[in-house]
């Protein structure tokens, strides 16, 4: 086995109590790379389809790369993946905390968890030893609560991930936290771990990860941060993170208003980076990581991470005209293990189904002690807070009566922080994106912002080469190696330079055109379980699942320097069938036979027919 990977990947039965390893080889490391490859991989080979996603059947993924946790910038990220129970479909999401160098060096390349527990329990990983404990004293507390516990029980040498309240009562958007207000998972993969009446996992790794080039990684990690240091954004980017983007996004009429009914707030300067620099009690990162995004805020006896998603969906998305407002959104989220975007989503379709009176509840924009209130009743399911705990996709069949116009996601996943009234460009990056509408595979606005700018139309092939390669790198590069997109994309580091990354870690010549090869098979993979798990489900797959909300096509913005805007479907359906060929996927929106077989994934391509006929 090469350097980089330890070769093993550990399965936990939860039911049985029982653990095995599954080995892993060079050419499967080498096909894969880890993370999100690894992770969608074994989804796809072992389970079985149409499982039920919270069911004992499902499986929880934790998976690293070979970066992960390693002397590379901004290394310190872990994926973790399920079949997703808000959208039926794949599922993920990563996480920088301490876990993913702790789990890294436990000499696993991935957990996989089965099965479930017969009362609340929590997993202590200790290098490769694994312990079921019991958590009936965990359950019902806060992620803040259970993990300070936990700290205090084990020692500040074990990293902790958890589930809140949310996880605990399948809340389909519950996501797990680390580090209070680290989260990942959107789609559901705090539910996942809830189903199997799994709290925690408490991880602890001594073992040193093996490098081929010592001295040359070194170095290269030495230039790296002196690099990303010396990037002209790198003063602002420290002090405001990814906050400097509410005023841009307003600037640029792509702020979400009032469930993305508006693309431009009054009161955006008062939830601003600005603002937050005022309220900014300490910073943090992740593991490796000398470009901090981590601003923690305290306002109104309220202390909380912030990020851009968060405030501009809990925020302006609400129609709350203070940071303080968000704020307190944000940390309720995070207490109860609930993704703050999908959150964001939910409340602003119940505003708007309130305003519509569509719902008798009345829930007025910017009403915070309503939006607080009601968080509280979903994570625990309560009343609507039941309803909405399904997520917009399925609130708007229960509720009906037009609502699914205004329910704002994409095969289930709401929709983050871009208005896209305007941006036909970003619409289709929210579309296709893997796991449903979420900016981290599909961040396209600013390169399409640049283009308008420039005169230039993103209605061309050639664009949407330029969002697939986008794609490629964000969500099949990154999410594979495993380490953090944001110094390449926010401060420039070239991405040509992991290749030099992963040769003096693993000893191996990889180039950029097999990093991309790489991509593509997982991009391909992705979508073919999508396709299988629909399929079997009786929901025959086409391309409708690749558009964006009615509202961004029929009700245009009616305020800002770009009112009167919308997406035109005609355009939209074009640009959807350039991406499909650009990709090798046929018209519906389904790999093709020769794309799969020469991405390597001929066996995959014989198990798909099973489901669905494949196009030459």
């Amino acid at each position: 086995m090469p350097y980089g990977w330890w070769g093993k990947v550990l399965w936990i039965d939860l039911t049985t109590k029982s653990t095995k390893i599954i080995e892993i080889d060079g050419d499967f490391a080498r096909k894969w790379i880890g993370g999100r490859g690894f992770a969608v991989k074994l989804l796809w080979d072992y389970l079985e389809p149409g499982t039920d996603p919270l069911s004992p059947k499902n499986m929880l993924i934790i998976a690293s790369g070979p970066l992960t946790g390693m002397p590379v910038p901004s290394s310190g990220k872990l994926v973790i993946a399920a079949k997703s129970p808000l959208t039926g479909g794949y599922g993920d999401g990563n996480i920088g905390c301490r876990a993913a160098v702790a789990f890294k060096r436990t000499g696993l390349d991935a957990v996989v968890i089965v099965g479930r527990a017969n009362k609340p329990s929590y997993l202590v990983l200790d290098n490769e030893k694994v312990e079921i404990r019991d958590a009936e004293h965990l359950w019902g507390l806060t992620t803040t609560e259970a993990e300070k516990k936990l700290s205090e029980e084990l020692g500040r040498d074990f990293a902790i991930l958890t589930i809140g309240p949310a996880g605990e009562n399948l809340v389909k958007f519950a996501t797990i936290i680390s580090e209070f207000g680290r989260s990942a998972g959107r789609p559901g993969m705090g539910a996942v771990m809830g189903s199997k009446n799994l709290k925690a996992i408490a991880i602890r790794g001594t073992k040193e990860p093996p490098i081929a080039d010592v001295q040359k990684t070194q170095k290269l990690l030495a230039d790296g941060y002196r690099e990303i240091k010396a990037a002209p954004r790198y003063s602002i980017w420290v002090r405001q993170g990814t906050m400097e983007t509410i005023l841009w996004s307003n600037k640029n009429s792509c702020l979400p208003v009032n469930n993305f009914t508006e693309a431009v707030f009054e009161h955006a300067e008062k939830i601003s980076g600005d603002v937050m620099e005022k309220y900014k009690v300490k910073q943090k990162g992740c593991p490796y990581c000398n470009m901090p995004c981590g601003n923690t805020i305290r306002v109104d006896d309220v202390e909380v991470e912030v990020d851009y998603e968060n405030i501009a969906m809990l925020g302006s998305n609400l129609g709350m005209d203070h940071l303080s407002k968000p704020a307190r959104l944000n940390r309720i989220a995070d207490d109860m293990g609930m993704d703050t975007i999908s959150l964001g989503g939910v409340l602003a379709f119940a505003m708007e189904a309130s305003e519509k009176k569509l719902i008798d509840e009345r829930i007025e924009w910017g009403d915070i002690k309503a939006a607080c209130d009601l968080a509280l009743r979903i994570a625990r399911r309560e009343g609507l807070g039941n309803i909405l705990a399904e997520g917009t996709r399925k609130a708007s069949q229960i509720i009906g009566r037009g609502s699914e116009k205004f329910a704002m996601n994409v095969k289930g996943l709401e929709i983050s922080a871009y208005d896209c009234h305007a941006y036909i460009g970003m619409a289709l990056a929210y579309g296709t994106s893997p796991i449903g509408a979420h900016h981290k595979d599909a961040w396209f606005i600013a390169w399409e912002i640049k283009m308008i700018q420039e005169g230039k139309s993103v209605v061309s092939k050639e664009a949407i080469e330029r969002l697939v390669l986008m794609q490629d790198i964000r969500g099949g590069i990154f999410e594979s190696l495993t380490t953090c997109r944001l110094p390449w994309i926010e401060l420039g580091y070239p991405v040509e330079r992991y290749v030099d990354h992963i040769s003096a870690i693993t000893g191996i010549s990889m180039t950029m055109d097999e990093l991309y090869r790489v991509a593509k098979r997982i991009y391909t993979i992705i979508r073919a379980f999508w396709v299988r798990e629909y399929q079997v489900s009786g929901i025959e797959w086409s391309r409708k699942m690749d558009y964006v909300p009615r509202k961004w096509f029929e009700d245009p913005l009616t305020k800002g320097p770009l009112k009167g805007a919308k997406l035109d479907p005609n355009t939209y359906d074009k640009m959807l069938s350039w991406y499909y060929e650009l990709r090798g996927w046929d018209e519906r929106g389904i790999p093709r036979k020769k794309t799969m077989i020469e991405l390597g994934l001929e066996e995959e391509a014989r198990q798909l027919e099973k489901f669905v006929s494949l196009s030459p």
